[in-house]
């Protein structure tokens, strides 16, 4: 539920109840504001991913997507969990995948398939009852390992990009999420994603990232924009944010930055839609995703570079 307060100078506005400091009309939510938000988001995922495997029947060979079965598809999550561990914890050993440093280092959007390949390849347990177990306490040592961490604190990502520890909770958040929704979808069970959390993804993970250093993961390759297209994105949950591509880096403009395409949404599809679990053109007729501006034809030349992996 959104109650909103006015929203000037020194007002509020609450979003899920939770009360976030605005300044010029504007609505400030950084790592430091999101924290707990992140940190119960994370939580609360985890526990209701592992309550759905346990309630699937055959996980080694029920399939939750093309690829993937259901155990697959949790000892991919937990592969992301045990990393994060080792990111925020110099004690615990990362996955033991040999040449994952490099693997990493040189991960794009495009080749985040062939990283899960190699990970999941050395990753071979497959038991759905060891690995919720083992995801359960990876999640809870991570939130241990960072009680008394600062959320701002940035360290290196996929690509070699920054992000801050509480980016890396809303990516595992969004993770957790998305591949529920997987596996909730092909196996007829409900799998609602609350639409304060999936926000966290866009607003922590990844415009942070991109405020700090993306790193060489939008490095594919692919034919760049003539020009620079400026995309700004808003929603019931975030603050409005204005990113702008040019010669082949993303950086977030200034506030008041003259947008070329206008992107309205709701957190929860959009993220679907950005890993391809919807179409575009489906988001679009439920409005799930509106899209204006005053040239919102430069929008598939901004997607070209800017684009989430499907897996």
């Amino acid at each position: 539920m959104v109650a909103f307060h006015g929203c000037r100078n020194g007002a509020q506005w609450r979003v899920g109840y939770r009360p976030i400091r605005c300044e010029s009309g504007a609505v400030t939510k950084n790592a430091r504001d999101r924290w707990p938000d992140a940190r119960a988001a994370v939580h609360h995922a985890t526990q209701r991913f592992t309550a759905l495997i346990r309630s699937c029947p055959a996980p080694t060979r029920a399939m939750a997507t093309r690829a993937w079965t259901v155990s697959d598809t949790t000892a991919h999550v937990l592969s992301i969990a045990s990393l994060y561990v080792s990111l925020v914890d110099a004690q615990a050993d990362p996955p033991p995948v040999p040449g994952l440093d490099a693997a990493l280092a040189r991960t794009t959007v495009d080749t985040v398939s062939s990283l899960n390949v190699l990970v999941l390849r050395h990753l071979t347990e497959r038991d759905a009852e060891v690995l919720c177990r083992d995801l359960s306490d990876a999640v809870d040592h991570l939130l241990r390992a960072t009680a008394h961490a600062d959320p701002g604190r940035v360290v290196r990502w996929l690509g070699g990009a920054s992000v801050t520890i509480a980016g890396l909770l809303a990516h595992l958040t969004n993770e957790l999420l998305i591949h529920g929704w997987d596996i909730a979808r092909a196996t007829g069970r409900p799998w609602p994603m609350p639409e304060a959390d999936a926000a966290l993804f866009f607003d922590l993970f990844f415009l942070d990232m991109v405020r700090h250093d993306h790193g060489v993961l939008i490095d594919t390759g692919v034919r760049q924009p003539a020009r620079h297209i400026a995309v700004a994105f808003q929603s019931a949950y975030t603050a409005p944010t204005t990113t702008v591509l040019a010669d082949g880096r993303l950086t977030v403009a200034p506030p008041g930055t003259a947008a070329d395409v206008r992107i309205t949404y709701r957190p929860a599809r959009f993220n679907l839609m950005l890993f391809g679990r919807i179409g575009m053109l489906s988001a679009a007729l439920r409005r799930d995703v509106v899209i204006g501006g005053p040239r919102p034809w430069l929008l598939p030349g901004f997607l070209r570079v800017v684009h989430m992996p499907n897996a």
